[in-house]
């Protein structure tokens, strides 16, 4: 079980795996107002920088789960690293239809929606590990510009235009699903910049030190291609965010 290698291999220097900085994230676990000991499941956690920073800063405990080996393996050693490894665990593993056996303070889905189908899905799937009176996380694209065209939408690793919303269209849907929006941490530029360009010299180090590897003909077109495709329409069109909810 594991992510396409591309991604293994161009975000293997990340730490967030998301367009934020560890600026924003703080400033999302600040805004929370988190009580230690809250309990914090992370479905899709990547290198575990959530989790991590939250049980140095806030005292929280958590479980993240990542289909990623390489990640899961990461947040390990970053929990170790921040001198958290009693308060959080992480588990290599499909985060899809996971819930958790004792019900959390916080439940989360940063950038990873697909392992509900969707936002409204990943919703109703957080929200069974969920306790009363709890926060969900999820962190979802939505557009900062409509795109003009079909094709610019795809440029942006959209299906179509349709796939996302604009900002005020996303939180109503939250209302619509019943849930009052609390809280936001918006991605911007330089936070998308910091996401995107760092996978380009991660790559050419891999191209480097991977000059016969059967897959470095793939790493290539994606170095030689992204910096102008990321500039031209992810940088200019598409918005990313955290939100915060609660059941009304």
């Amino acid at each position: 079980m594991d992510i396409p290698r591309i991604f293994n291999i161009s975000e293997s220097g990340h730490r967030i795996h998301n367009p934020f900085t560890p600026e924003k994230l703080a400033t999302l676990g600040a805004a929370l107002r988190l009580e230690p000991g809250t309990r914090v499941l992370d479905l899709g956690s990547g290198s575990g920088e959530m989790l991590c920073t939250w049980a140095r800063d806030h005292g929280i405990i958590g479980t993240g789960i990542d289909m990623s080996r390489l990640f899961a393996e990461q947040a390990e050693l970053r929990a170790v690293e921040l001198g958290v490894a009693d308060r959080v665990r992480f588990i290599h593993g499909d985060a899809a239809g996971y819930v958790s056996g004792e019900k959390v303070g916080v439940a989360a889905c940063l950038g990873a929606t697909w392992i509900g189908g969707g936002a409204a899905g990943t919703i109703e799937l957080l929200a069974r590990s969920l306790r009363p009176g709890g926060i969900i996380l999820i962190g979802e694209p939505y557009w900062r510009q409509l795109p003009p065209t079909e094709a610019v939408a795809k440029e942006c690793h959209a299906g179509s235009i349709s796939d996302f919303l604009m900002l005020p269209e996303l939180l109503a849907s939250f209302g619509r699903l019943g849930y009052d929006v609390v809280e936001m941490v918006l991605a911007d530029q330089d936070s998308w910049d910091r996401y995107e360009a760092a996978k380009w010299l991660t790559m050419r180090r891999w191209l480097q030190a991977n000059p016969g590897d059967e897959f470095a003909e793939d790493v290539r077109a994606q170095l030689t291609s992204e910096p102008v495709r990321y500039a031209t329409y992810t940088r200019e069109y598409l918005g990313w965010g955290v939100f915060a909810l609660m059941p009304r």
